[in-house]
C-alpha cells in the first residue's frame, strides 16, 4: 500500500490515480453510465462515495446574500447592512477584461469544454506527478460554482463550509454530476456570470461589485485592464494575494494574470507588458456595515427597525425563518424616517446636551394619525466607544431598549384627564386638592377586589402653597398632585387602565402598568416612543394609530425584485374628538401660562406637559401640534445622578425641571422639523377659568418646584415627584453595585433602567 507524505498529504502516484479517477468518471458520465456501488478504480470505497446515480438531479441555486440598504422616507441611503458584502449584477455590467481575465487564469478553455475538462485533468495529474505535489488544479469554472453554491448554503456555520469544501471524491463526484446539469440548464454566460457574482474577493467583499467598489471604489463595468487582472489572481487564495496588505505578492499575482491573459490571446503581449508597468492603482474603500454606519445619527432608529423586522410575524412564522431572510439580505427598505424631522432632533440634542455630558437625553416624533415615526435620536452616540451606547432609550427592552423604560412624571396626568372627561366628567371638575392627603381608600378597580390604603399612604403637592380647590385646567397647568389622585378616587381605576389599553401605554419591559392610585404620578418606566404616540392620539382628536417605522420593502431574488409585506399601523378609536379636544385646551394651557412655558411655540398651535420625577433622576416634556407629536426625555440611563447642581450641555442647572432642559429640547426640534410644513389649528374647547375667590391655593410653576418635601400629617407617606411626581421609602435591603433595580411596591415607586 503506498504511504502518505509525512504532511498527511497523498504521495504524487496516489494523486494521479486520484486524478485518473475523476477523469474515468467523468468519461463515463458523460457515456451515461451509471458507477456501480464499488469498482477496480476503488473509487466508492465504503462510506466514501454514493452511487452516482443515486445523487438528486436537481440542483437549486442558492439566493445569494446580499447587502441591505436602509433609506429614509425621501429615499436618502440611512445605512447597508450585510451578512455577506455582495451586490448582484448581470454579465453586462461586467467589464469584459474582468471576464476575459478570470477565465483566462481560472479555466481558459472554458469555451471550448463541457462541464468537465478530460484534458485539463490530464494535464493537471502529468504536472502534479512531476512536481510531486498539486501544483495544478483541474476544476472548472462550472465546477468552481458549484462548489460555491455549496459554500453559500453553508452560511456561516463552520461545520457546514467544512463539508462543502472537504477534499474527498465523493464531494466531486456531486460536483461532477451538478456541473453537467449547470451547463445543460444554464449556459457558458450564464454560469460566468453567476461565478462573479458568488465569488470571494476578500476584505469582506463577495461578488465582482463588492470587490470593485472595496479596492478601487467604481463599479464593476468600469474596471480596466489591469485592475480586472488584479481582482482576477485574488481568487485563487483572497489572504494571499491581498492587495491592500502584501502589495509585492499581489502585484505579481496580477502580472501572471496579464501574461496568462496575453497566452491565451485576449490581449497582446505589448497591452500586457504595459499593464504589468502600472502601480496597483488601488482607491480603497472601507467597508461599512451594520447601523454603527448611520448617517444623520440614525443609527438607532435603523436598529429599531432591524428588530421590528426580526420581530414582525409579517416576515416569516419563527425567528429563524425571519433572520434568514435578514441574513440572505438584498432588501431596499424604505422607511418612514423624515430626513428634515431626524435633522432636527440631532441639531436640538447637541445643542442641549453634550454626549459627556452626566445625563443623556432621548427624543422621537411621530406623525398623528398615521403612527409614522419621523425622527428618533439621543445624546449618546450609537457606538461602544466612550460616551456611547448601543441601547436605545427611546424604545422599549425588546426593541433595543431599556429594561423598563424611565418613570414619566406628571406627563402621566393627560392620561388620568382623558379617562374622567370619557366618564363624562366636566372640564370644570373640581376636588379639594389639599396641600397633602392620604391616598383615598378603597377606590375600585377592574376587579371584584377594591384597592385599598392599607399602609396609611400619603400624597403630598410641591410645595406648601399649591392647595386647593383647583379645578381641571389649573391643576393640569400646575400639576397638582393631590387633584389626579382625587380624581382616580372618584371615577375609579378602571377607567384609567382602560383608557391607557387604548393608547398602547405599558412599562418598558411590555408589562401593563400597576392598577395602583399612584399610577396618576408616573412612577413607573415608559418609553419615548410610547409616549409619543399615546399623545399623538390627543393631535389626531382620538385617534390612536400604533407606531409604524417601515414604509415599503422589496428584494433581489435571483436577479428579479419582488416586494414584501410590511407591518402596517393599526388605528382605533382612543377616545372622543370632545375629550381630545378638551385635552387639547388643557395641554395648551400648560405651554401658555403653566409649567411648559419655556418649551412653547410662537408660530403655530402647540400643546404639552412637562414631567420631573422623585430626585430630579428623570425629566419629560412630551408635547404636539396637530401635525407633530414628540418625546423628549433627559435623564441617566443607570437612574443613578440626581439633577441638582449639575451641568447640562455646558450649562450649570441648580436643580433640572420638566420645562426647564427637556422643554428647550422639545421646543427646537419641533421648530425644525416643522419648518415649510402646514400649521392647522386644534378644536379648541372654552374651559372657563374657576372664580378665583373660590381657592386660597397660589401654586407655582413648574421652574419653582423641585424639593419634593414630604406633606405634614399622620401615618406613612409616599412622598411628592417634583412636578407631580412620588417620593419612595428607601430599600430596606441593600443591591450589588451595577444591579438594574425595578421596583415593585404596588407600583409606587421608581423604576430601574440600564
Amino acid at each position: 500500500m503506498p504511504k502518505k507524505r509525512s504532511g498527511g498529504g497523498l504521495s504524487p502516484t496516489q494523486q494521479a490515480a486520484k486524478f485518473l479517477g475523476v477523469s474515468v468518471l467523468a468519461g463515463a458520465v458523460m457515456a451515461g453510465i451509471a458507477l456501480p456501488a464499488a469498482g477496480a478504480l476503488g473509487l466508492a470505497a465504503k462510506g466514501s462515495v454514493q452511487g452516482f446515480d443515486d445523487i438528486p438531479d436537481n440542483l437549486k441555486s442558492p439566493s445569494l446574500s446580499q447587502r441591505t440598504t436602509i433609506l429614509d422616507s425621501k429615499g436618502g441611503q440611512l445605512a447597508t447592512v450585510y451578512s455577506r458584502d455582495r451586490t448582484v449584477v448581470d454579465l453586462k455590467n461586467i467589464s469584459p477584461y474582468m471576464q476575459k481575465a478570470i477565465v483566462a487564469i481560472e479555466d481558459s478553455r472554458y469555451y471550448q469544454h463541457g462541464a468537465i475538462d478530460l484534458k485539463g485533468i490530464l494535464r493537471a495529474v502529468n504536472q502534479n506527478a512531476q512536481n510531486g505535489g498539486v501544483a495544478q488544479g483541474a476544476s472548472t469554472l462550472t465546477q468552481q460554482l458549484v462548489k460555491n453554491y455549496f459554500v453559500e448554503e453553508a452560511g456561516d456555520d463552520p461545520t457546514k463550509v467544512a463539508q462543502a469544501t472537504q477534499q474527498t471524491l465523493g464531494r466531486k463526484v456531486r460536483e461532477l454530476k451538478y456541473a453537467i446539469q449547470l451547463e445543460e440548464k444554464l449556459g457558458k454566460k450564464k454560469i460566468l456570470e453567476n461565478y462573479l457574482n458568488i465569488t470571494f474577493f476578500g476584505e469582506q467583499a463577495y461578488g465582482i461589485e463588492a470587490a470593485s467598489q472595496r479596492y478601487f471604489s467604481k463599479p464593476a463595468k468600469n474596471l480596466n485592464l489591469q485592475e480586472a487582472a488584479l481582482l482576477a489572481g485574488i481568487v485563487q487564495s483572497p489572504s494571499r494575494y491581498d492587495p491592500v496588505n502584501d502589495e509585492e505578492e499581489a502585484t505579481k499575482r496580477r502580472n501572471t494574470v496579464l501574461q496568462r491573459m496575453a497566452e491565451v490571446h485576449d490581449i497582446s503581449q505589448e497591452q500586457a507588458d504595459a499593464a504589468k508597468a502600472t502601480k496597483l492603482g488601488l482607491h480603497v474603500s472601507q467597508p461599512k456595515n451594520g447601523c454603527i454606519t448611520a448617517v444623520q445619527g440614525a443609527g438607532f432608529f435603523c436598529k429599531y427597525v432591524e428588530n421590528v423586522f426580526l420581530s414582525d410575524p409579517v416576515f416569516g412564522k419563527t425567528k429563524e425563518d425571519r433572520a434568514k431572510i435578514w441574513n440572505q439580505g438584498g432588501l431596499t427598505i424604505r422607511t418612514t424616517l423624515d430626513p428634515q424631522s431626524q435633522a432636527s432632533i440631532q441639531t436640538s440634542l447637541k445643542k442641549h446636551v453634550w454626549k459627556a455630558d452626566k445625563v443623556a437625553a432621548a427624543a422621537t416624533l411621530v406623525e398623528p394619525g398615521t403612527g409614522k415615526i419621523l425622527g428618533m435620536g439621543q445624546s449618546k452616540p450609537y457606538g461602544y466607544g466612550k460616551n456611547e451606547t448601543e441601547y436605545n432609550y427611546s424604545v422599549n427592552y425588546d426593541m433595543g431598549g431599556s429594561n423598563y423604560g424611565f418613570p414619566t412624571g406628571s406627563t402621566f396626568k393627560p392620561f388620568v384627564a382623558a379617562a374622567a372627561l370619557e366618564q363624562g366628567k366636566p372640564a370644570t371638575q373640581e376636588y379639594s386638592s389639599p396641600n397633602s392627603m392620604l391616598y383615598p381608600s378603597p377606590v375600585q378597580t377592574c376587579g371584584s377586589k377594591p384597592w385599598t390604603n392599607q399602609a396609611n399612604e400619603r400624597v403630598p403637592n410641591e410645595s406648601a402653597s399649591e392647595k386647593g380647590p383647583y379645578q381641571l385646567k389649573e391643576a393640569m397647568a400646575k400639576s397638582v398632585n393631590t387633584y389626579f389622585v382625587q380624581m382616580i378616587s372618584d371615577i375609579g381605576l378602571c377607567p384609567v387602565m382602560n383608557q391607557i389599553d387604548k393608547l398602547g401605554v405599558v412599562q418598558g419591559n411590555g408589562d401593563k402598568l400597576p392598577e395602583v392610585p399612584s399610577i396618576a404620578l408616573g412612577a413607573k418606566g415608559i418609553s419615548p416612543l410610547t409616549m409619543a404616540t399615546a399623545y399623538a392620539a390627543f393631535a389626531s382628536r382620538g385617534m390612536y394609530c400604533t407606531p409604524v417605522a417601515i414604509e415599503s420593502i422589496s428584494q433581489q431574488i435571483g436577479g428579479r425584485e419582488k416586494s414584501l409585506d410590511v407591518p402596517k399601523s393599526t388605528c382605533s378609536r382612543a377616545m372622543s374628538e370632545t375629550t381630545a379636544d378638551t385635552v387639547n385646551s388643557l395641554l395648551s394651557g400648560v405651554i401658555d401660562s403653566g409649567t411648559g412655558q419655556q418649551a412653547g411655540l410662537t408660530d403655530r398651535a402647540n400643546a404639552g406637559k412637562t414631567g420631573t420625577t422623585d430626585e430630579r433622576k428623570n425629566a419629560w416634556f412630551v408635547g404636539y401640534t396637530p401635525n407633530l407629536s414628540g418625546a423628549v426625555w433627559v435623564g441617566s440611563a443607570t437612574q443613578q445622578v440626581h439633577m441638582v447642581n449639575i451641568e447640562i450641555g455646558g450649562v450649570y442647572q441648580a436643580k433640572v425641571y420638566g420645562g426647564q432642559v427637556p422643554g428647550p429640547i422639545w421646543r427646537d426640534l419641533m421648530t425644525g422639523a416643522l419648518v415649510g410644513k402646514d400649521a392647522p389649528s386644534f378644536n379648541l374647547i372654552n374651559i372657563p377659568d374657576p372664580d378665583k375667590n373660590k381657592g386660597q391655593g397660589q401654586g407655582q410653576d413648574d421652574n419653582n418646584k423641585g424639593r419634593g418635601r414630604h406633606g405634614g400629617g399622620n401615618g406613612n407617606t409616599i412622598g411628592g415627584l417634583t412636578d407631580g411626581g412620588v417620593t419612595f421609602p428607601s430599600p430596606t435591603f441593600s443591591l450589588p453595585d451595577g444591579w438594574i433595580q425595578g421596583n415593585t411596591n404596588n407600583g409606587n415607586g421608581n423604576g430601574g433602567q440600564r
